[in-house]
């Protein structure tokens, strides 16, 4: 079991919800306090909450499970510890952090449940109450993700931790499903020389404009290439420090309040700042983004560029070898472009007849690529290899057993660790 399905079992939303409450016996209060966790409290009508919950899900559950009930009380006491220690460790949570946790959590919701208004009957609430209601608990479950995420990312495994895991589990590992294993290489479309001196004179004629007494949110609205926030005029909202591009950052901190940069260059182009509230770990600003690389000229370079790499790879050049060379993607380059072994099954709709009826050895025509950072990109897929469905093994599966054996690993050092925070932080049971 991965780390972090352990802790989506400890954060269950617990609600207290209009007519979802379990009701309370007779001569018995409402509503009352079972466990102390630091300065919060657990009550009854947390566990009853998340128990009706997971009874709606799982229909083999019973309201009366008094073990379940226990594990539920663990759950939360255990939620509550990592919420202190990532509190004492001084992790901070941005308020823009929550807000996009919170919506992606609603519109699963809304998938899960089939509509916005059954997500509503079921929950007995309207969708902005819900959200204002399950806020705090997104914020936790940031803080936690985040402490677990800091203390385990350098788990690492040994060959011999790898063989002993394999030997040990080897009988428990299900079969693999049918997979490929691809590559791909990724090029962002650049911008030529010429191209970037007109976008660069532009941006100084803007600006001009704008320090003449134009109003910087027409000129966001008319010229921004941002276009989550050109309407909005170029607005950003606070960003924590070290959550914006390193040459935006540091400009906009030397900016006076109401101060207008010169144009600054960053991955998706340039940019005119203006930085309207500084903190001492977050600013809030607003931007003209003024895109590179969206010429036709340009696209089509970067296009014949990755039709001239599959020419090499078809006469016999490693692909590997190439994407360490000219890939974008910084974060499979160092692998030779390496995506792994996929699943046939979780191959993306739009990818998946294409990477099947692709020989093994062969290579995609150039495709459009979505980025993270939203730039214009364009990438092939190599499929080196299909693998039928199958029983791991050590030659042909190493990297997947190695995954698995570190998160083994993880696992029994959270646990420790947990049991640990227990002795160190304060926490009583009040009504067992």
């Amino acid at each position: 079991m991965k780390l972090f399905k352990i802790l989506t079992c400890l954060f269950l939303i617990t609600l207290n919800l209009n007519g979802q409450q379990l009701m309370p016996k007779k001569g018995e209060s409402m509503d009352k306090i079972v466990a102390i966790v630091g300065d919060e409290v657990i009550l009854k009508s947390d566990i009853d909450g998340q128990l009706y919950y997971m009874t709606q899900m799982d229909k083999s559950l019973k309201l009366d499970d008094k073990e379940l009930r226990r594990k539920i009380l663990d759950g939360l006491i255990d939620q509550l510890l990592l919420v202190s220690k990532a509190i004492k460790d001084s992790i901070v949570i941005s308020d823009d952090e929550v807000s996009q946790r919170l919506e992606l959590h609603i519109q699963s919701e809304i998938k899960r449940f089939g509509s916005e208004s059954r997500l509503e009957q079921v929950y007995g609430m309207s969708v902005p109450k819900l959200k204002n209601e399950i806020r705090d608990k997104i914020r936790q479950n940031l803080l936690v993700q985040t402490l677990v995420s800091q203390k385990f990312a350098d788990v690492k495994v040994t060959q011999k931790e790898i063989d002993e895991f394999f030997k040990e589990y080897r009988d428990s590992i299900p079969k693999l499903p049918p997979s490929v294993e691809i590559y791909h290489i990724v090029k962002k479309v650049g911008a030529s020389n010429e191209s970037k001196e007109e976008i660069l004179k532009l941006a100084i004629r803007v600006r001009d404009s704008i320090l003449a007494g134009g109003n910087f949110t027409e000129f966001a609205k008319r010229y921004s290439g941002d276009v989550g926030t050109a309407n909005d005029g170029g607005d950003l909202g606070w960003f924590q420090k070290g959550k914006l591009f390193p040459e935006f950052e540091q400009a906009a901190n030397k900016l006076s309040t109401g101060e207008l940069s010169q144009p600054v260059e960053t991955p998706f182009g340039y940019h005119l700042i203006q930085t309207i509230e500084k903190k001492t770990d977050a600013i809030n600003t607003r931007h003209i983004l003024f895109k590179m690389g969206e010429s036709q000229q340009e696209t089509e370079s970067t296009i014949n560029f990755l039709n001239d790499l599959r020419t090499k790879v078809a006469a016999g050049a490693p692909f590997d070898s190439l994407a360490k060379i000219f890939s974008d993607d910084k974060e499979t380059k160092s692998f030779g472009g390496l995506l792994g072994k996929v699943s046939v099954n979780e191959l993306p709709e739009n990818l998946r007849n294409t990477i099947i009826n692709l020989k093994d050895g062969e290579t995609t025509e150039p495709m459009i690529y979505k980025s993270e950072q939203n730039n214009k990109s364009y990438n092939i897929i190599y499929k080196k290899r299909s693998l039928p469905e199958r029983f791991a093994s050590i030659k042909d599966d190493f990297r997947e057993i190695e995954q698995m054996a570190a998160e083994n690993k993880k696992r029994k050092s959270y646990e420790i660790w947990l049991s640990e925070l227990r002795k160190e932080l304060y926490w009583e049971v009040i009504d067992k």
